[in-house]
């Protein structure tokens, strides 16, 4: 009885350690190595997009019909476009484009791509951003962009 007991309890932490994990990685930024790219899966150009890229950056939201992070996400997502200069919001339903989702390993919704002005993916969010993280990864995106070697 006591052996089941303690199981009970490792379960129970190993399970709150892993949420904690997903709570504190959810809506942040995570980068993308600038490593060079095989069969073009880190370019995503406006003719694939059907929409003309942000002169500052794009964010390319993978979303679903039954996602509520997902609204939440556009919400904020729109919105900075709406404000911001050169910021474009495209929200594609990852059911509707496949391959693009196989292309770049989207496995939940909402995921956010971050594209810079050249059409190369810099950055992916997993998870819905708040403002302040979307802020903060068009920043690293302006950041990363001045890094580049030209």
């Amino acid at each position: 009885m006591l052996l089941r007991l303690v199981w009970v309890f490792v379960l129970l932490a190993v399970s709150a350690a892993a949420w904690w994990l997903w709570q504190r990685r959810d809506g942040k930024l995570q980068g993308v190595t600038r490593a060079a790219p095989r069969h073009g899966e880190r370019h995503l150009g406006s003719a694939t997009l059907g929409v003309p890229l942000g002169a500052r950056a794009t964010f390319v939201q993978f979303s679903s019909d039954f996602c509520q992070p997902c609204r939440r996400a556009a919400v904020v997502l729109r919105g900075l476009a709406a404000e911001l200069p050169g910021v474009v919001h495209v929200e594609l339903d990852a059911e509707e484009h496949p391959e693009l989702t196989r292309r770049f390993g989207i496995l939940r919704t909402p995921t956010v791509l971050l594209v810079d002005v050249s059409g190369e993916v810099v950055g992916r969010i997993s998870g819905a951003p708040t403002t302040e993280q979307a802020l903060d990864a068009l920043d690293a995106v302006a950041d990363s962009t001045r890094a580049a070697p030209c």
